[in-house]
């Protein structure tokens, strides 16, 4: 997500509260904020796939994917 996405995010916000929003603009607002979502946990997945855990006797363990034994 680049930061003119995010910079429209806020302007819409900031529309919202203030003027209030078009039905356009209600759905550009939903799908950015959908696509956020999306690069956010894209990105925290990315971070938790590269955590590993280093055991007392020194040994390393990576974290295993949720449902992965």
């Amino acid at each position: 997500m680049n930061e003119e996405k995010i910079a429209r995010i806020n302007e819409l916000y900031h529309l919202q509260k203030t003027t209030g929003l078009t039905e356009e603009q209600k759905k550009e607002q939903k799908k950015l904020r959908a696509e956020y979502i999306q690069s956010v946990r894209a990105n925290l997945r990315g971070h938790l796939n590269n955590i590993s855990i280093q055991n007392e006797d020194g040994t390393v363990t990576p974290l295993r994917p949720k449902g992965k034994h």
